[in-house]
């Protein structure tokens, strides 16, 4: 992606939806975070959990959130480059958010972009590489096709319902500290990450942007560069702006 001046956000983890937040608190602040956005607002990439859990069926549309779709297709109107990188609670997207919204669903674990001369490795964090064992297993079994099929093929109230109790159970799984962040795999991804372009002969990354883990943290990776880790959005707005 080539980047024309002005402003870049990025964000992640919302979990709009979950069960932690009946008021829907969360989605009236990423509603007024989206129409917030300036007008020199050229790209924003949304990395992943933004909805607790949302699956496209062919003829239905979930309940709920219809103001923060609205707000979506509000700023691609307004010619927003506006780019949906599906998280573990949220992959299962297909192309209801294109066809629909005219956001364009991005399924690459992570991807390089150049803006304003920097190069910056973006994803939602939950890449096998990035993950324990039981975590591997559920990031494959979550993208198999054969899995996906099968849970389309379900009654939305029963999906819906199971991922409410396995969200539950996922919420307490997240470092507690910037300190505890050096110790996750996602650091450990990036640091290789850099590591084998370096080998390969390619450019360096200046920052990696992620969500994931929750817990909001900027470090310097041994291998080059930043990792920036957005945070969830439990105690409000979570997002980086990068101006170019």
């Amino acid at each position: 992606m080539a980047a024309t001046g002005g402003k870049y956000y990025f964000t992640a983890d919302v979990h709009m939806g979950m069960g932690a937040d009946p008021d829907g608190v969360k989605e009236r602040n990423f509603v007024e975070f989206l129409q917030s956005l300036p007008e020199d607002t050229k790209g924003l990439f949304l990395l992943g959990d933004i909805f607790d859990f949302w699956v496209d069926y062919r003829d239905v549309v979930p309940r709920g959130h219809v103001r923060v779709l609205a707000a979506l297709a509000a700023l691609v109107e307004r010619g927003v480059d506006v780019r949906f990188y599906p998280g573990n609670h949220d992959w299962w997207v297909t192309d209801y958010f294109e066809k629909e919204l005219g956001v364009k669903i991005v399924h690459e674990c992570c991807s390089v972009l150049e803006l304003g001369g920097q190069r910056i490795c973006v994803g939602h964090g939950d890449m096998p590489g990035a993950s324990d064992f039981r975590s591997k297993l559920l990031f494959r079994l979550f993208r198999s096709r054969f899995w996906i099929a099968v849970l389309k093929s379900l009654h939305p109230r029963f999906v819906f319902g199971l991922a409410r109790r396995w969200s539950a159970g996922s919420r307490n799984s997240h470092p507690g500290s910037v300190a505890d962040v050096r110790s996750t795999g996602l650091f450990r991804f990036v640091d290789e990450f850099g590591s084998n372009r370096a080998a390969a002969g390619e450019p360096g990354i200046d920052l990696y942007i992620f969500g994931h883990i929750h817990t909001p943290a900027r470090i310097a990776v041994p291998s080059g560069g930043e990792l920036i880790v957005l945070g969830d959005w439990s105690p409000g707005a979570r997002y980086f702006c990068a101006s170019i």
